[in-house]
């Protein structure tokens, strides 16, 4: 661990679980927090509570801003656990000078997407700082939801069963890099940014058992496979011809030297069933983005680690991403 914290400390990847590991778990360390699970569940299985804070840079992106971020992580975090979003606190903190048009604008973006979740705020918190003590504006969110399908967990993934994405990756990453870098771009990419809630309850509807969930925020894809390999202690095999990627996004990655499966993403989750179940979760995905696929299966071969097998017929190990993947997506 490095004496000081550096921007990639918050990548979602290496380091930033070294920096969770070594410094916060050590002090808060109790038996929910160590499921380490997108929203911890609480009252005996019955309520989902969570948190989050928004920094993104820009505020404004093609396809939503930090306002429709905030509520939309909060409440995916909460749909992760198979959980309605019910109620949430609103935080913020802004920078002297702030326009109150574009502060409106962001407030208007939140209350469309509490909307689509059913969900309210009911409490919540202002601070102004001078000028230069915060870029802008941050925005902390805190959310609690009534769980509805119960036993969603990351360690509970067997050999054999399949993994899904709800749609096609890296959206949101790649469009934050462009907005930020100025990099016009001769087509409609935009972020995925969406509430997830309503493709949760048409699984749970559905009668089909999700095994587990989590949306692929900071560390795309691939953080949320190693994660799941680690705390099941199985394999997982992801076939690279499967997964689903933009080419506008794809062309982003080669230009600079990234990899989609790293890339954040702020309305896809990769999900977990039986291979029974496969098919069915697939079509009830589907009705949503037709870009829905099934990625990976759940093997013994190597316990904790996740395998690419590779478009050319080799094979690598896919590790969490680490270093500076694009600070401050969120």
């Amino acid at each position: 661990m490095t004496k000081n914290i550096t921007i990639a400390h918050g990548n979602g990847g290496e380091e930033n679980n070294e920096l969770i590991k070594s410094i916060f778990y050590k002090h808060f360390e109790n038996d929910i927090l160590a499921k380490s699970e997108d929203a911890a569940v609480i009252e005996d299985g019955k309520l989902a509570f969570t948190t989050d804070s928004f920094t993104v840079s820009p505020l404004f992106f093609p396809g939503g801003d930090i306002g429709k971020l905030a509520v939309c992580g909060t409440c995916n975090d909460l749909a992760m656990m198979g959980a309605k979003p019910k109620y949430m606190t609103c935080s913020v903190i802004i920078e002297e000078g702030f326009s109150t048009r574009e502060l409106e604008k962001i407030v208007r973006s939140m209350k469309k997407e509490l909307e689509i979740n059913g969900a309210i705020v009911v409490s919540g918190d202002t601070k102004v700082v001078p000028k230069g003590a915060v870029d802008q504006l941050f925005i902390n969110t805190t959310g609690i939801g009534q769980i509805e399908h119960k036993g969603i967990t990351a360690s509970g993934i067997k050999e054999g069963m399949s993994i899904l994405v709800s749609r096609d990756i890296g959206a949101h990453g790649a469009t934050i890099f462009a907005a930020r870098e100025g990099i016009e771009l001769e087509s409609a990419l935009e972020t995925d940014c969406a509430s997830l809630y309503p493709q949760v309850k048409a699984l749970i509807d559905s009668g089909i058992n999700i095994v587990a969930m989590r949306d692929a925020t900071r560390g795309g894809v691939s953080a949320v496979l190693n994660e799941w390999a680690k705390s099941s202690d199985v394999c997982v095999e992801v076939k690279e011809e499967s997964i689903p990627v933009q080419e506008e996004v794809q062309g982003i990655c080669e230009m600079l030297g990234f990899e989609a499966v790293d890339l954040a993403n702020e309305g896809t989750f990769v999900l977990a069933v039986s291979k029974e179940e496969e098919s069915k979760a697939l079509k009830v995905l589907q009705r949503t983005h037709t870009t829905s696929a099934v990625i990976a299966t759940v093997s013994e071969q190597y316990k904790a680690r996740v395998i690419l097998n590779t478009s050319w017929g080799t094979k690598r190990f896919l590790d969490l991403p680490t270093g500076e993947l694009l600070p401050r997506i969120c």
